[in-house]
This record gives structure tokens, sequence and C-alpha cells, in this order.
């Protein structure tokens, strides 16, 4: 199943780790580092990293040996404790590197189509494919080179998937969309579903007797480099298509509707909602929970907060937060001003005679 597995823990000196970072080092620069860890959580031949005020001030009490640090945080001396300290510009950048050199090799399938697997005689297979147990691909699919098809993954009919995309575990893609290169699909992620369109249905009386489906005809288009969270799900488009732009994040257990388009570049976190034909330019950052309500527009570069619940459109590059939502500056000055309204009212009742109140 897996021929690419390491099983061999991996182990880099700090002067090696240095050099993929750029890193100046204050201590030993031999020390083996077996692995990277949280300030709290690491031990002896760990590495730990501080980017913040408030990390530099817990790190004398972590049990690392050594430290990925931004200059300025901490003195550019020996450690008191004899442990090694790697100053970088940004630390926070930098471990990303390191993640990556830690990081396990992904569990793959084997090379080609697992005998359990069912593929339609007219599908493409491009060269280095691998597609594992009980995947179904359906009729006409177009599926490019080196892609990656883990178990129970359903592709229905007129799907085109581009090269280097993964899509993991029990993913769904429905007919007729379309997946761009090196996308990668989380597990029991669904791109294709019916979007959410239903009307009232009357007898000849005028007398509603139940709710008729609108039939969604459109696709989806999910462009080149995208990533998608485990349990998110992408309504095909009523009609014309959804998509959603190159290079864009989207977390886990979000729900984006028919005939949205989101930008290039955007991160949308987790349980997050963006209702029918919402348009979300560039560059914008989604936090978690949040909802946009239908045909509202989020300009390109804006910020909206986590939890809030948008009613109106937001500007390129605003900041928005609360519910409704606002500017993030309107929605601190109003929570500001409920924090006092019970001692406002209090002053009120005292000052005001019985009849007043």
């Amino acid at each position: 199943m897996n021929d690419t597995n390491e099983t061999i823990p991996r182990r880099f000196s700090t002067r090696q780790l240095a050099d993929m970072v750029g890193a100046e080092v204050v201590g030993n620069e031999s020390l083996e580092i077996t692995g990277l860890e949280s300030l709290a959580g690491a031990g002896a031949g760990q590495l730990t990293f501080v980017a913040s005020d408030k990390a530099a001030r817990e790190w004398p009490a972590s049990g690392a040996s050594a430290v990925l640090v931004s200059r300025g945080l901490l003195p550019e001396e020996p450690d008191a404790d004899g442990r090694t300290l790697l100053f970088v510009a940004d630390a926070e950048t930098a471990i990303i590197d390191l993640l990556e050199a830690f990081a396990p090799s992904a569990a793959l399938p084997a090379p080609g189509v697992h005998p359990d697997a069912a593929v339609d005689r007219t599908a493409r297979l491009d060269a280095g494919v691998r597609i594992a147990e009980h995947v179904s691909i359906g009729a006409r699919c177009s599926i490019g080179a080196n892609v990656v098809v883990h178990a129970g993954a359903r592709i229905a009919d007129d799907v085109v998937v581009g090269a280097g995309t993964v899509l993991h575990a029990n993913v769904v893609v429905r007919d007729r969309c379309r997946i761009g290169r090196n996308v990668v699909v989380h597990p029991n992620a669904t791109i294709g579903a019916d979007g959410f369109g239903y009307r009232p249905a009357f007898d000849a009386a005028g007398v509603p007797i139940g709710l008729r489906k609108v039939p969604q005809i459109g696709i989806v288009v999910i462009e080149d480099e995208v990533e998608i969270g485990a349990g998110t799900c992408v309504d095909r488009a009523k009609f014309g298509q959804t998509v959603v732009g190159r290079g864009t994040k989207i977390d886990n257990l979000c729900q984006i509707a028919h005939n949205c388009r989101i930008g290039r570049c955007c991160v949308i976190a987790g349980a997050t909602a963006l209702a029918g034909s919402v348009v979300i330019g560039d560059w914008c950052q989604i936090g978690g929970g949040v909802c946009v309500a239908d045909h509202l527009t989020v300009g390109a570069g804006a910020k909206v907060a986590g939890m809030t619940g948008v009613y109106k459109d937001i500007p390129a590059g605003a900041t928005f937060a609360g519910v409704p939502g606002e500017e993030a500056a309107t929605t601190l000055r109003q929570l500001a001003a409920l924090r006092r309204l019970p001692e406002v009212l209090k002053r009120l009742g005292r000052g005001s005679s019985p009849g007043q109140r």
C-alpha cells in the first residue's frame, strides 16, 4: 500500500538546521536535534521557537535543548543553561522550513490502480497516478499526471483533475466539476453537491403543497494550488460556476454555497459559511465561524474577524467584526459602550423620581 513511508526518525545538527533557514548560531553547532515541539512541551534533544515577547518570557522555563528565535526577542549571547540559540529575522516564518524538514513522508497508495478500484473504461489516467482501493472513477474523466486518490474516494462522470492533485479518503467530486493542478482536498470533503435552492409549490387553488427543488445545473471550478479542509462542502452553481480561486486555503467544515466566487490566495477558517452568490476578493482573510449573507461582496484584502455576521458589503481592505458586522473600530466602541450600560442605567435610576421611572 505504502511504498514511501520512512520509519527512521529524522535527526539534524543545529548547524544543519541553521543552514536551512540562514540562522546565526549561538551555542553548540553540533547538537543533535530529534524533533520540534512547543515551548511548554519540548524536552531534551528538541528545538522550539520564540516569535513573540510572550514566548520570550516563557523561554527560560522550557525544557528544549535549542530555540529558533526572532532577533531582538532574546539576547544574542550564550544561554545561561547552555542551550543553543538560532537567530533569524522571523522565527514564525523560518519554523515552516524546519517543519518541512522534520515532516514524515506522506502515506501514499502504490503506483498505478489498485485492483479493488473501479475505473470506467472511458476514463483517461495519465502517467504516475496512484489510485487506492475502493476508489470509483466515472465515465470520461481526465485524471492528470501524478494524481493521488486515496481509499474510498468517488470521482463522478466527466470530471477533470489536474496534475499533482491529492484527493484524500472518501472525497466526493460530483459530475462535470473541474479541479486544477496541485490541489489538496482533505477527507470527506464534497465538491459539486447540489446548491440549496427550493421554491414553494402550490396547487391549482393557490394552496401551498410543498417545496419544489430548483435544479442546480452548473459546476464547481477549483483552481490550481487550492487546499480544501476535511468535511468542507463546495456546492455546484445553479447555472454557471462556483469558483475557488488559485492558491486559496479553506479550513475544515466550511460551507461554500452555489455560485460563490472566491478570489486568489484567500484564507477561510473553519466552520465559516458563505451563502449563495457571495463574491470574495483576492487575498481576503476570514476567521472561523463567520456567516456571510447571500449576494454580498467582500472586497479584496478585507479581513473578517471570527464569529462575525456579515449582512452588508465589505469594502476592499476593511476589517469587520461583530454581529451584525461593522468596521472593527465601530464594533469595539459599541462593545465598550455596552459594558458601561449597567452603570449608566444605575446612575439614571438614582437621579430620577419615582414618577419618571
